[in-house]
């Protein structure tokens, strides 16, 4: 089969290193609309969106993690481990678990050990968890966990591994907020590592059975991350410990992100739908869990 389990899970995990600076921090932060905030006259000078963009006060949010070093997403760098050979069409990302252990640094170089965490039998699809932990000389940096999915390739019995599922928030969100796509968000973001056509390329999209390109499900992940921090957090990127999120549908370039949050004192649940397809499902099962007051770790 496809999907040798015992063989992905056993096989050694692959390290390397991998750098960023500034730079790469600032093309992520613009790739995740850092410096066109809609509720703000001059955006690109205002002193909550420079902390983004200008790199004698820059502030690394920490969904940077998900780029930083720009080699491949989880989800492509785990289709080539030991134990996988699947048709990249069948390929969904299914969800995304950050954990920072410290702030993240503006600039550095650090070791990256990537490897099959959990391998889940669904019944009609396989999950894989690709976990990279990424760690510098002082230390524990973050762990990034991606789900895969993979159409097609479970029902040989495995573990089907644990829900996803969180149930619902109840009651009104504390904060409603609204953030619109740039036509040329997708085009900016995959600048920072993922270069899938998928979303560049109207011909790959049509293949793929999108009416034209969609936005990065990484890329909605940052700007929901950012919103939250920027709008409960006082704008703090230390308070985050953690961020998971389950990828529920696509977004389009030129639509607008409404990011509904219901915020308690060390987490707030989100969820976020597409404004103009009547709120349609973009992610689900979002948590992000924080400090409940601005300190360093």
């Amino acid at each position: 089969m496809p999907i040798d389990a015992a063989k992905a899970l056993a096989a050694e995990p692959r390290t390397g290193e991998i750098s960023w600076n500034t730079k790469d921090v600032q093309l992520y932060h613009l790739g995740i609309g850092a410096g066109s905030h809609p509720d703000k006259p001059s955006p690109a000078t205002d002193p909550d969106e420079l902390r983004y963009t200008l790199e004698s006060r820059l502030h690394v949010l920490p969904s940077f993690a998900t780029v930083a070093g720009s080699g491949s997403p989880g989800v492509i760098s785990g289709l080539s481990m030991p134990g996988i050979d699947v048709d990249l069409a069948k390929v969904l990302h299914g969800g995304q678990a950050l954990t920072i252990h410290r702030p993240l640094p503006a600039e550095g170089t650090a070791t990256a050990t990537n490897r099959i965490a959990a391998v889940y039998d669904k019944g009609k699809a396989a999950v894989l968890v690709m976990r990279t932990d990424v760690a510098d000389a002082e230390g524990p940096l973050w762990t990034n966990d991606a789900q895969i999915f993979v159409r097609g390739e479970g029902g040989w019995g495995g573990d089907r591994g644990p829900s996803a599922r969180l149930d619902p928030p109840t009651g009104e969100p504390d904060r409603t907020v609204e953030r619109p796509i740039r036509e040329d968000q997708a085009l900016l973001y995959r600048l920072s590592g993922d270069w899938n056509p998928l979303h560049a390329d109207p011909e790959f999209a049509k293949v793929a059975g999108f009416e034209r390109p969609i936005l990065h499900g990484l890329c909605t992940y940052g700007m929901t991350l950012k919103a939250v921090v920027d709008t409960l957090l006082g704008g703090d990127v230390t308070r985050v410990r953690s961020y998971a999120t389950r990828f529920a549908g696509v977004v389009y370039p030129g639509e607008t992100l409404r990011i509904r949050m219901w915020h308690m004192p060390e987490s707030t649940r989100v969820a976020v739908g597409a404004v103009e397809r009547d709120d349609a499902p973009v992610l689900a099962d979002t948590i992000v869990e924080h400090s409940e007051h601005s300190e360093h770790f």
